[in-house]
């Protein structure tokens, strides 16, 4: 079974298990609706690459490792969508959640899959315990404050915005936990490979903050000119379009350097390569590839 078909599976029988009779039928659909279609699922494919970099010791341990950082992150995105936040109408190319069922069952599609991805974790503890409680630990501290997620969001709401910390917690939390929850499902020390998880974080943050720039809606599947609209500090608005892609090659040199000796280190660098250049908006590719002398 290749990587996407483990990740696939994974998610599947947990939004499986979670509808399981007696539940409530809304509740029910919007969790699958939430995770289907799966989108690119750059986090969890990251995860698995770094598990078999790694040796993949515990594939059962790295395919819930994999599903759990997939909810999380299909979690963040429908509380991101919620009026109280972006207020986005389309995620993916759908409806955003809180538009297709209504805002309350959004809030609770949203805390469910948060819960159901730490009971993943839970219910593969058996044949690692020890690594299992380490994933569990990595997720919680990407996830919530002062170094997760939830500490990204809440720095839109102050006055004066750190943008390198802003970036980290609110993109890059989620690929540090990809990064360190693959080595840590193989048996790894999880500590080695936060840089390279943060600078894969930061390159998808400037192309997101390019995409946001310089696509429209019906290309990204999502309403664009949101970090303009709310007054967010973005890369494109602090060093520019040609700064911002001077930055996305530095970014990728910086990844590729940091990845820590392993068996699949040559090919774990070719998919950081290859992510980040599916990452720039297509007509600077060329720009970015020439820069970096390729």
């Amino acid at each position: 079974m290749d990587v996407a078909d483990r990740i696939d599976t994974a998610i599947t029988q947990a939004i499986a298990c979670a509808q399981a009779a007696p539940s409530p039928g809304k509740l029910a659909s919007a969790l699958h609706y939430t995770v289907t279609p799966g989108g690119a699922r750059i986090r969890p494919t990251i995860l698995m690459s770094v598990a078999l970099a790694c040796g993949d010791r515990n594939p059962g341990l790295a395919n819930a490792a994999a599903a759990a950082l997939e909810l999380m992150h299909c979690a963040s995105l429908v509380h991101d969508d919620l009026p109280c936040f972006d207020d986005a109408d389309t995620r993916r190319g759908k409806p955003a959640v809180h538009r297709a069922f209504g805002e309350p069952l959004a809030l609770l599609t949203g805390d469910s899959l948060i819960i159901m991805a730490f009971e993943v974790l839970a219910k593969a503890a058996m044949e690692n315990p020890i690594a299992a409680v380490n994933l569990m630990q990595v997720l919680a501290t990407r996830t919530g404050m002062p170094n997760g997620i939830c500490a990204g969001q809440g720095w839109e709401s102050e006055a004066e915005v750190d943008l390198s910390a802003y970036h980290r917690a609110k993109t890059g939390a989620l690929f540090i936990a990809a990064t360190q929850m693959g080595a840590a499902a193989a048996g790894e020390d999880a500590e080695p490979w936060e840089e390279l998880g943060a600078r894969i974080g930061e390159a998808f943050q400037v192309a997101d903050d390019l995409r946001d720039a310089l696509y429209d809606e019906d290309t990204l599947g999502k309403p664009v000119g949101q970090d303009d609209l709310h007054g967010r500090p973005n890369a494109v608005t602090e060093l520019g379009i040609e700064g911002a892609i001077a930055r996305m090659g530095e970014i990728l040199t910086g990844a590729i350097a940091s990845i820590p000796k392993c068996p699949g280190e040559a090919r774990l660098a070719k998919l950081v390569t290859a992510q980040a250049e599916a990452l720039t908006p297509i007509r600077f590719r060329a720009q970015q590839q020439a820069a970096r002398g390729v």
